[in-house]
């Protein structure tokens, strides 16, 4: 049994508290509001959770130093614009060490952080809370349905798995499964997102259209979310899991979703302000899209259902022609890759997948490999020799512009072809994300993992995925960036310097 302490004692708080009271846990509800308080102590009800029994386990208080000491776990369920104030007004209250799980969901507009980072944030201030541990629990649950304990899945998500997997445990019963995740920024970014493409689909509903519009704006809208996602490092597994696709369908689609009622509403020819009064309770589709506007530029990823539900909530354009406007865009392949690659690249996958019970030895190196010189040519011989197949991970266009701030002189579908071209390498695939090297090494069934040794130390850490971690000497007398450098001095030598140096590629050896 734990002593778990819930800051929040609206819907999702007291369903949650409700919840692990049932599992055997010592649960204390804190709120600010002292009429609050006074009305769940004595009726032992929600008033939005009418038919749910609070258990006389529960403690509720208005004291936030009693909720928060001496607490194995503490949950932050309050909604997303007062998670820092509470978090600055509980720190003196937090130990270090504390293991803080934040279920509310949505984005900081100001510090674009997401609310797992405010309460880190927030609660280290002080110099003296270093060691907190702060993890997100998201997934498709409504609170309506678990205060009446029907099935239901969530996502706990901590860098650290050992936390993940004691949230996990406390959780966890028979009504509610829990799966664990390490790649807490997606998880968080999936949670704030989808309430805003939830808003999309209940304005499709109010406008009066079905649910083939109601199906495309799910999918396309999770494609807006990914594409945000992968460009600032999340796990792409992330968005077709329970945090991504799951809790995406739940809120665009139940009727227990307060951003679906929102937007019928706004659909139907009500004011935002209007619709939210109407539904009662926090909106935090609306209340995210300040911030997902200013990933979107900052990361210049291409959302349109975001951005025209932007418009229509700031009321720069109607509901009705803002569907004309995003079924009248430029036309588009849903594929990122021409076919013929990604049918290539499965077929030697199939084959080299087979030939693994051989004993065949599988080594990957990542890189830029922009301007392709005898530096690479030797590091690719060196990798192929430690093995028997080599996979070459270049960095696509995308992910060098968004994360590494770097333009390449050829595109990555022209590196991708001049490396194929290698006799060492065996198999070319992208790089999207930082996050991918761990998936990976799974996916591909590593042994052995390579880079020059300018990055020595760096990829230890997939030691602990059982494979083997190589930094390769580097050929001293060549580099990308030298090259560069060398022509952009000789072209403005010559007065003649087209070449933006700051902006290409400089990564050496790459």
């Amino acid at each position: 049994m734990s002593s778990i302490g819930v800051l929040g004692a609206g819907t999702w708080g007291t369903a949650l508290a409700r919840m692990l009271c049932n599992s055997g846990h010592d649960v204390m509800v804190w709120s600010i509001i002292e009429e609050e308080v006074k009305v769940l102590s004595s009726e032992r009800r929600h008033k939005n959770l009418p038919n749910s029994e609070i258990p006389e386990g529960i403690v509720f208080t208005n004291d936030l130093s009693e909720a928060c000491r001496n607490r194995d776990i503490l949950v932050f369920a309050v909604p997303s614009v007062y998670v820092r104030s509470t978090a600055a007004s509980a720190r003196p209250f937090i130990p270090d060490g504390q293991i803080i799980v934040d279920v509310a969901k949505g984005i900081e507009p100001d510090t674009l952080f997401t609310l797992s980072e405010v309460i880190r944030d927030e609660v280290r201030r002080d110099g003296k809370h270093d060691g907190i541990k702060v993890a997100a629990l998201s997934g498709p649950t409504h609170a309506e349905e678990v205060a009446l304990d029907l099935p239901s899945t969530i996502v706990s998500a901590c860098e650290d798995i050992s936390v993940a997997e004691l949230i996990q445990d406390a959780f966890t019963n028979s009504c509610m499964r829990v799966y664990t995740n390490t790649d807490v920024r997606g998880v968080e970014l999936c949670g704030a997102l989808k309430n805003i493409i939830a808003l999309a689909s209940g304005i499709s509903a109010g406008l009066g259209y079905g649910d083939n519009t109601k199906a495309a704006l799910i999918t396309r809208g999770l494609a807006e979310i990914e594409r945000l996602g992968t460009a600032m490092g999340c796990a792409e597994q992330t968005f077709s899991g329970l945090a991504g696709i799951g809790d995406l369908i739940v809120t665009a689609t139940s009727r227990h979703s307060r951003n679906n009622r929102c937007g019928y509403l706004i659909g139907q020819g009500y004011s935002p302000e209007d619709a939210v009064r109407q539904v009662g309770m926090v909106v935090e589709g609306i209340n995210a899209l300040p911030a997902a506007m200013r990933l979107a530029e900052k990361y210049s990823v291409d959302m349109p259902i975001i951005r025209v539900v932007d418009d229509i909530v700031k009321g720069n354009i109607n509901a009705s022609d803002a569907v004309a406007l995003l079924m009248g865009r430029e036309k588009k392949a849903e594929l990122l890759k021409p076919v013929c690659n990604s049918d290539l690249e499965k077929t030697v996958l199939r084959n080299f997948t087979a030939r693994g019970d051989q004993g065949m030895k599988r080594v990957i190196t990542y890189g830029t490999f922009d301007l392709l010189h005898y530096g690479h040519i030797n590091l690719l011989r060196r990798a192929k020799a430690l093995g028997d197949y080599l996979i070459v991970v270049i960095s696509s266009d995308e992910f060098n512009w968004n994360e590494k701030h770097k333009k390449c002189y050829f595109s990555y579908e022209q590196r991708k072809a001049l490396v194929e071209a290698v006799r060492y390498v065996d198999l070319v695939i992208p790089e999207e994300s930082w996050s991918q090297k761990r998936s990976d090494m799974h996916e591909y069934h590593i042994d052995t993992f390579v880079m020059g040794d300018d990055w020595k130390g760096k990829f230890d850490f997939l030691k602990e995925e059982g494979v083997e971690v190589v930094y390769l000497p580097r050929t001293p007398e060549i580099s990308s960036s030298q090259i560069k450098k060398d022509l952009y001095d000789a072209n403005a030598v010559d007065g003649e310097s087209k070449v933006n140096h700051d902006e290409i590629d400089t990564d050496p050896g790459k």
